[in-house]
């Protein structure tokens, strides 16, 4: 039987949202009864709460929104890179020595997933988490890279006022998945799907990702 490993993050009423941003909730607003016959549960909720797929739209007025990404994008081969370990609080950027040991990988795949194990509990919100060099940007785009995914909040430090790495990202034409689980995943190749919600004009959208070997 094909093992199937799903690198999302559960949506829980614990699960910390990105600060000053709209928490999840989720609660039975029907109750199985004598009386009703179903269970009916209400959300209330982020785009960016757990991992989801950022739209251009987030960081750019005129990008295009969620609805309108091309699901190729987030469907086949991806390549996870083990960087668990290699950071602190004053170690927070990746360079592009981080990554051309995946490099034949990273063209096969086009996919690249980074696990860093710097937000392994998300009932906690990271003081702090690494991202990606300017010129890191520049080499994914020249390797054709056309999806990029991190298990952490976001692409961009936490602190930015200005979205940087998003922003060059979008430039490159690489799509964008935060908030990963990669902590039980290996490093290697693997099948990967995080399809996200068809939420019209949407600046983002939670996914289901997952990873599977053929």
């Amino acid at each position: 039987m094909r093992k199937i490993w799903d690198i999302s993050r559960p949506l829980t009423n614990d699960l910390a949202p990105w600060p000053g941003d709209t928490p999840f909730r989720y609660e039975l607003t029907w109750r199985l009864s004598k009386t009703c016959p179903v269970n009916v549960g209400a959300l209330s909720m982020s785009a960016h709460n757990g991992t989801h797929a950022d739209a251009p739209f987030h960081f750019d007025e005129k990008g295009p929104a969620i609805d309108s990404a091309s699901l190729d994008n987030y469907i086949g081969p991806a390549v996870v890179i083990d960087l668990a370990g290699r950071f602190s609080g004053t170690q927070l950027s990746i360079g592009v020595a981080e990554l051309e040991h995946a490099r034949s990988q990273i063209a096969d795949t086009r996919r690249v997933l980074l696990k860093t194990n710097c937000f392994p509990d998300p009932r906690r919100f990271p003081d702090w988490i690494p991202v990606l060099k300017s010129e890191t940007i520049a080499w994914l785009t020249e390797q054709r890279v056309f999806l990029f995914g991190v298990d952490v909040p976001s692409v961009d430090p936490i602190e930015a006022k200005v979205l940087a790495n998003h922003q060059a990202l979008a430039a490159g034409k690489i799509a964008i998945v935060e908030s990963l689980d990669l902590s039980e995943i290996e490093a290697g190749v693997y099948q990967f799907v995080a399809l996200p919600l068809k939420i019209i004009g949407g600046d983002a959208a939670p996914v289901r990702a997952l990873l599977w070997r053929d």
